[in-house]
């Protein structure tokens, strides 16, 4: 299907910048990645929709994150002159996250906190998880209405992360609507206005965090924010400014991306109660494949961008270096060269992992966190209520793109059958 570069840069568009695109992005997806797999947008960037395709800029050591030296061009280009102060500039010149690392600094990094987050390591939180678990659904009103990602999607997940790095159980609360304005500096397209707040933000986060830092180092407990205080690999130490970047990345994607997941999931499943019906049937056989297949239908991550370093060729187009191109992994997932009848809900699909979590050296370290959290909130639950429903016809999604996920998602659930 012949598509102009017109109709491609409306698509791509409506798809990042209008509320209507990032509530229903998978239609243009499809005709994104039927009229031009791999296309250069007059918005900037080169756009890859395809499976194959996406996998390769995320994982061919060609590609990796932009680090230029001067972050108030890269701003610029980005927010739009005059949009960022000197001030500002500064403040993201100071931070260091492994977001936007390349090796050796992303190794070295990545290296001293990854153990943390071991498939082994994570399935050892699994009972404590359950118990979590347990306790919230136990709470929520049998016959009435309440809002599952205010409830459950947001409080287990900070709870699970909260305690692994040692934050202060009263303090979870606070930092639902801090990451919901720190997120949107993962947006493609940030107004000037929420730029400002995001970033402030972003300053409370990185002050309560260097507080919490200091509190660990005179009086250090068994949790991870003490463990990467006191890591040692040979000589090599995390410095005070990639603490407080790392414990605050830590913190907030560990609940960000699974409160999206858990939203995500329920109402994928609501929504085909065929298949909610054959998970209720088969938990046992069904349970992990779920969880990747709803990851794939609905994913928490819809887009990662890269910088090429060197000339690229993807798809029959020359990329040039210095070039942005971004990985539509919503449309990735949906990718018909890939997954079979992708549009079609199959919890025992076995088609390969999908690419959610993003891939190669910048992979999700959370993954086997989220994915046993999700799979322990979708066990229970069903273990909990006979009955789910949802209660409204039109749930309302977070005005986001790169983490797409629910602001509410209104249930009614019954621990009996009807009679």
């Amino acid at each position: 299907m012949a598509v102009g570069v017109a109709e491609l840069d409306q698509l791509l568009f409506e798809i990042i910048a209008t509320p209507e695109g990032r509530a229903d992005p998978y239609p243009r997806y499809g005709v994104l990645r039927d009229g031009a797999p791999v296309f250069r947008s007059s918005l900037g960037p080169w756009v890859c929709t395809a499976f194959d395709d996406c996998q390769l800029v995320l994982r061919d050591h060609r590609f990796g994150k932009n680090t230029d030296d001067d972050p108030g061009r890269r701003a610029e280009e980005r927010f739009g002159i005059g949009a960022i102060t000197d001030e500002q500039v500064d403040y993201l010149r100071r931070r260091r996250s492994l977001l936007f690392m390349n090796p050796p600094d992303h190794t070295r990094l990545r290296g001293l906190v990854s153990k943390a987050f071991t498939p082994r390591t994570v399935e050892a939180l699994r009972p404590a998880i359950v118990s979590l678990v347990d306790a919230l659904l136990a709470a929520i009103p049998d016959g009435e209405r309440f809002d599952l990602i205010s409830t459950l999607a947001f409080p287990l997940p900070v709870a699970v992360i909260g305690r692994m790095l040692g934050v202060p159980e009263a303090d979870w609360p606070r930092f639902q609507q801090i990451m919901a304005k720190v997120t949107v500096l993962l947006e493609p397209l940030i107004p000037p206005e929420d730029l400002a707040r995001a970033l402030e933000a972003q300053r409370e986060l990185d002050s309560y965090f260097s507080e919490l830092v200091s509190e660990r180092r005179r009086d250090p407990q068994d949790d991870l924010l003490s463990r990467l205080i006191e890591v040692e690999e040979g000589s090599d130490r995390l410095t005070e400014v990639e603490l407080i970047s790392t414990a605050v990345l830590l913190f907030g994607a560990g609940f960000e991306t699974t409160t999206n997941l858990i939203g995500n999931a329920t109402l994928s499943l609501l929504r085909n109660p065929d298949e909610l019906a054959r998970l209720r049937s088969d938990r046992d056989g069904l349970l992990r494949s779920a969880v990747e297949e709803l990851l794939r239908f609905e994913s928490p991550v819809q887009l990662d961008g890269r910088e090429a370093f060197s000339e690229v060729e993807i798809a029959g187009c020359t990329i040039e270096p210095g070039s942005t191109v971004l990985t539509l992994l919503g449309a990735a997932n949906r990718d018909p060269a890939h997954f079979t009848d992708p549009d079609r809900l199959d919890l025992g699909r076995d088609e390969g992992a999908p690419i959610s979590f993003g891939s190669g050296i910048h992979y999700c370290l959370g993954a086997a966190l989220a994915r046993v959290e999700g799979q322990v909130v979708l066990d229970q639950m069903l273990d909990t209520f006979a009955q789910i429903e949802l209660a409204t016809d039109s749930p309302v999604w977070k005005d986001r793109i790169t983490l797409r996920g629910l602001a509410e998602l209104p249930l009614v659930v019954h621990r009996q059958p009807p009679h």
